[in-house]
């Protein structure tokens, strides 16, 4: 058995990162990239896009871009998990999900909040400077 997930690395004009403030019942809490499970025929990209606008409601972020795939073993069951880098568009993140989020930040990459949730932090880690995504135009 195995999970197949996306980390969202979503970067703004000043090169912040968007971390949620994840108080999801029965973790301790922590802070936590958008992301999820990539459903059966999805790409990364598509799942990166689903999860931003289902967790966030941004629905204008722009460039997909798997930076990095990380798979790794957690209690005998095998994770594959893709960094994908996105632009952040106009769109505030608001909390959609509030039994699992009590807000979004953005955070300067070296200035990071802790704990972080384990799968952030090896995708941040993972994604060799992949979150430095270009901004460019849109």
């Amino acid at each position: 058995m195995g999970i197949i997930g996306v980390g969202v690395v979503l970067v703004d004009s000043d090169g912040r990162i968007l971390l949620g403030e994840r108080i999801k019942s029965g973790e301790e809490p922590s802070w936590c990239l958008p992301g999820g499970a990539v459903e059966p025929g999805e790409s990364f990209e598509a799942a990166a896009v689903r999860e931003l606008a289902e967790e966030t409601g941004i629905h204008d972020a722009v460039r997909p871009l798997v930076t990095a795939v990380i798979v790794d073993s957690h209690e005998g069951t095998a994770r594959v998990t893709a960094a994908v880098a996105m632009t952040a568009g106009r769109t505030a993140a608001r909390v959609t999900e509030p039994e699992v989020f009590a807000s979004w930040q953005w955070f300067a990459p070296e200035q990071l909040p802790e704990p972080l949730f384990p799968a952030t932090a090896q995708v941040l880690t993972s994604a060799s400077g992949g979150w430095r995504y270009p901004i460019g135009d849109r």
